[in-house]
């Protein structure tokens, strides 16, 4: 017969083994919680090209054609040696004030759920006279019958109703597209009146849009008040700026961004396609209370723990209460631990992250501590392998909860579950308990004579 201390350097490898090929079906879940995100993304990306998306309202801004003369000789001055091109000098309001509401609808397709919503918006302001001459532009070479009013919009299949400007005392409709790509390559548009008299421009319109998940905009006023509203109980605020003020409450949030010209690296007007303002965008993301897929990928990543700590219970109570666990019977209890990711994942894509856990963990425990109960016959053990897995569960459900504290909960749990192995096992001789096992199956075998 085999000496234990062999026996316990063949099961230590033995587990050691079974452990590391454990991983590959791990590996595989992960996999799975990817591909079943990917899945939820083209849900997302199919309901939202049939609805409208994202969209981000850039500008409003004026766009002005003028002539550029370029001399090709520059010693000579004749007329024939200049070249005219027509370029585009863009001006920005010098007040903007956006005010709207945001209304969310919740769409399905199959087991995802989506969220779009239908955006009304009135948006105002006031520009000022042009300063041609502080731009080296000769007043001559300006072609203000061409002045065109332009507003940037990512996806236009988002309008709902015609749109109507009014400017001064003036209304116009707008038309889609844009005269110039030098700042935006989508949105709407509508020629203007300027004349050289008037020194100061009022504009108004209102615009019904809908879109998905995000609504953002763009600072391009010298003064920019954007005041939003929603039903919305999960807002999200992103990009560029953070609201100046906010609320958020069981019936919806209401947010105020302020944002001076200072605030911006783009001055308040320029030629051609010197400046982007995209960079300066913000606004809302309607963010779905559904990280469940996010949650499950983090506790997948501490199967290893699960899977460690679970293999050395069995093997500390083999080796103190001298009993014999086969390597087969491992690879079960393992099995039934992969298993419990696989029911995380299922059950919380139907309900919420934190029912799925518990249910999950519950069968998981109750699976293998009726297992253990059956092959150890002991109810005592089974309770205690039982209760050291609610623990286990419990910690890693503590750490899924938390964010920014997690790395350090998890750290500080996994010192405390070292030093509680290390004080469980100082006393036992790893090299003389074979010595012991001998001397039993000595009397033993007196016994049987």
């Amino acid at each position: 017969m085999k000496s234990l201390k062999t026996n316990i350097y063949f099961k230590v490898a033995a587990i050691v083994i079974i452990g590391l090929i454990l991983l590959i079906p791990a590996a595989m879940i992960e996999d799975m919680i990817y591909e079943r995100e990917s899945i939820q993304k083209d849900a997302i990306y199919e309901v939202s090209s049939k609805w409208a998306n994202e969209q981000t309202i850039s500008g409003p801004f004026i766009t002005i054609p003028f002539f550029k003369h370029i001399n090709q000789l520059p010693n000579t001055d004749s007329l024939k040696n200049f070249s005219t091109y027509q370029q585009f000098i863009h001006v920005l309001p010098s007040e903007l004030n956006i005010s709207g509401t945001i209304n969310p609808e919740r769409r399905y397709r199959g087991i995802y759920e989506i969220v779009v919503y239908n955006s009304v918006l009135k948006i105002s302001g006031k520009f000022q006279k042009p300063n041609f001459a502080s731009a080296g532009i000769p007043q001559e070479d300006v072609m203000l019958n061409n002045a065109v009013f332009t507003v940037g919009i990512d996806d236009l299949r988002g309008i709902e109703k015609q749109i109507g400007l009014k400017w001064n005392m003036d209304e116009f409709n707008f038309n889609p597209g844009v005269e110039s790509n030098d700042i935006v390559t989508t949105g709407i548009n509508t020629k203007i009146v300027l004349d050289s008299a008037t020194s100061e421009y009022n504009f108004a319109f209102n615009i019904i849009l809908k879109g998905s998940q995000k609504l953002y905009f763009t600072p391009v006023g010298k003064v920019t008040d954007i005041n939003i509203k929603s039903s919305w109980t999960n807002p999200s605020f992103n990009g560029a700026f953070l609201p100046d003020k906010r609320s958020i409450s069981a019936n919806g949030f209401n947010a105020n961004w302020n944002v001076l010209h200072l605030n911006r690296n783009y001055p308040q007007s320029w030629i051609g396609n010197n400046h982007k303002i995209n960079e300066s965008s913000f606004g809302i993301d309607l963010i779905l209370p559904v990280d469940n897929y996010q949650k499950s990928m983090r506790t997948a990543k501490y199967v290893i723990l699960f899977i460690g700590f679970t293999f050395l219970t069995f093997f500390f109570i083999e080796v103190l209460n001298k009993i014999f666990i086969h390597p087969v019977q491992y690879i079960l209890v393992g099995i039934a631990l992969i298993v419990f990711f696989t029911l995380l994942l299922s059950i919380s894509e139907q309900t919420n992250f934190n029912l799925a856990f518990i249910v999950s963990a519950i069968a998981t425990i109750l699976l293998i501590t009726g297992y253990v109960r059956a092959i150890l016959k002991s109810t005592q053990l089974s309770m205690l392998l039982s209760s050291i897995l609610i623990l286990l569960y419990t910690f890693i459900f503590v750490i899924i909860q938390l964010q920014d504290l997690a790395l350090m909960i998890g750290s500080i749990g996994i010192f405390l579950i070292l030093a509680i192995v290390m004080y469980f096992s100082r006393k036992i001789d790893w090299y003389n308990i074979s010595m012991v096992e001998k001397k039993e199956e000595l009397n033993q075998t007196k016994n049987e004579r």
